[in-house]
């Protein structure tokens, strides 16, 4: 990877964590004060499934950014990068829970309430949002499968090197 790709990823979720930070010290209690209306449990419901995707987007940023750093001193092929990639993998699985959380308590909100308070298109799309972020995890657990035969290469090439060279 070149170095300009990584500064460039670097500098993304740089801006990406410094976004997260304003969402959640102003949006988020922007969003329980405009939920001042709505049920007790769906206003807490809400306030709190946002920051757990929020979380879990920094979460992300953070194990991206040790894989980068992984990168950049040529040891991402080792056992130590699964670490990150697994906690990546589960991060996004969470991101996908909260997205359909957000669904159900949406749906929720529609039949306890007169009329629609979401429109049902509307949780139909989060509904895929939610199965895109859960294949997004699929996704990236593949990659870990690569990773693991990377790093099983690389484990049985740096053996034949050494067996090479002690017969030269």
């Amino acid at each position: 990877m070149s170095q300009l790709a990584v500064i460039a990823l670097r500098t993304v979720i740089a801006i990406a964590l410094a976004g997260s930070l304003v969402v959640q010290g102003v949006l988020l209690p922007l969003t329980w004060l405009d939920l001042d209306q709505a049920r007790p449990g769906v206003r807490v419901a809400v306030v709190v499934l946002v920051l757990l995707l929020v979380v879990t987007m920094q979460v992300t940023a953070v194990c991206i950014w040790r894989l980068l750093t992984m990168v950049r001193r040529g040891t991402v092929f080792s056992p130590a990068a699964f670490r990150y990639v697994d906690v990546v993998i589960g991060a996004i699985a969470a991101a996908a829970a909260c997205v359909l959380g957000i669904a159900v308590v949406a749906a929720y909100s529609n039949r306890t309430t007169p009329g629609d308070e979401v429109a049902p298109g509307v949780v139909g799309l989060i509904c895929g949002a939610s199965l895109v972020a859960g294949g997004v995890a699929l996704i990236v657990l593949v990659l870990r499968m690569l990773l693991a035969q990377a790093v099983a290469l690389d484990v049985e090439a740096r053996h034949l090197q050494s067996e090479l060279d002690e017969v030269i």
